[in-house]
C-alpha cells in the first residue's frame, strides 16, 4: 500500500483561529497534526505537512500545496467554537460532499474519536470551504472538540496521545478500504532476468510473434510480461497460448492504480 497523506494544521502565524482564555486553536491544531503524522510515519505511511511551525498560509495556498504534492488524502486539523462558549461539545468531520473516499475517511476518523471519548456530531457537508473544494484528492477537515468547552479541552489534553492515535487509526483504516476497492488485473510473466539484454531478447521474440509484451523492472529483476486482463478467463486463455509457443509462464495478480 503506497499512499501519501498530507496533514494540515489549520490557521497559524497571525491567524490564531478560535481562542479561549489565552488558548489558541492554531497551537492545538499543529500539535495534533504533528502527533498524528508521527504515528502514521511509524506505520510506514508517508506524510507531508502544510506547516510544521507557526506560520500562516491562506486556504488557497494549502490546497495548492496539497495538489502539487500529489497526495492521496488531505486531512486538516481544527478545533471548534460556538458564539456562546460551553454550549456545544464533541467532534465532527467536514467534507465537500458526503460521498466516496472522503466520506469513508471522515466516518472512520469520527468512529475512532468516539472511541477516544468524544461525542460524535457526525459528518457534515461544507462545500464552501476552500481546503475541501479546491483539493483534488479526498479531503476532510476534522474539528477535534470545542476549544470553548472546558470538558472538551480536558479530554483533548488528558487523552491527547489516544486522540492522535485514534485519528491515525481512522486514516489507516480508510487507506486500507481504498486499497481493497482497487480492481485487480492479471498479467502473464514469461521470464525474469538479472541481465537486461536477455530480457530484451525474449521481449523482442514475443513481439515478433504478435504478443502484447513489455518489460518491468521490479525487485532487482527485468521481468517480461504479456497483457493486462481484468477478466481471469482472458488471462488464462493468454497463458495457454503462450505455453503452446513453449514459454514457461507465471500468472501475476496486480492491483490497478486509480
Amino acid at each position: 500500500m503506497s499512499y501519501v497523506v498530507m496533514l494540515d494544521a489549520g490557521h497559524g502565524g497571525w491567524d490564531p483561529g478560535a481562542s479561549y482564555y489565552g488558548r489558541q486553536e492554531k497551537n492545538d491544531n499543529l500539535n495534533l497534526a504533528l502527533a498524528v503524522g508521527n504515528i502514521l510515519e511509524q506505520k510506514g505511511i508517508p506524510v507531508i505537512y502544510t506547516r510544521t511551525s507557526d506560520v500562516y498560509q491562506t486556504p488557497f495556498e494549502k490546497a495548492e500545496m496539497a495538489n502539487r504534492s500529489d497526495a492521496d488524502f488531505f486531512v486538516s486539523f481544527h478545533r471548534n467554537a460556538m458564539p456562546v462558549p460551553g454550549t456545544a461539545s464533541g467532534i465532527e468531520s467536514l467534507v465537500y460532499e458526503n460521498t466516496g473516499a472522503a466520506a469513508v475517511l471522515a466516518r472512520n476518523i469520527n468512529e475512532e474519536l468516539k472511541g477516544a471519548g468524544f461525542a460524535d456530531l457526525g459528518v457534515i457537508e461544507r462545500p464552501g470551504l476552500v481546503v475541501l473544494k479546491r483539493t483534488r484528492m479526498p479531503a476532510v477537515l476534522v474539528e477535534a472538540g470545542f476549544i470553548d468547552n472546558e470538558a472538551d479541552n480536558r479530554l483533548f489534553d488528558q487523552n491527547f496521545t489516544a486522540i492522535a492515535q485514534a485519528i491515525a487509526d481512522g486514516i489507516q483504516k480508510a487507506l486500507e478500504e481504498e486499497e481493497a476497492m482497487k480492481p485487480e488485473y492479471y498479467q502473464i510473466q514469461t521470464g525474469a532476468y538479472r541481465n537486461q539484454e536477455l530480457a530484451t531478447q525474449q521481449l523482442t521474440q514475443l513481439k515478433s510473434q504478435g504478443f502484447p509484451a513489455f518489460l518491468v523492472y521490479e525487485d532487482g529483476l527485468y521481468k517480461v510480461r504479456v497483457g493486462a486482463f481484468l477478466n481471469l478467463d482472458h488471462a488464462v486463455a493468454m497463458e495457454k497460448k503462450l505455453r503452446e509457443y513453449g514459454y514457461s509462464t507465471v500468472m501475476v495478480k496486480k492491483a490497478a492504480v486509480l
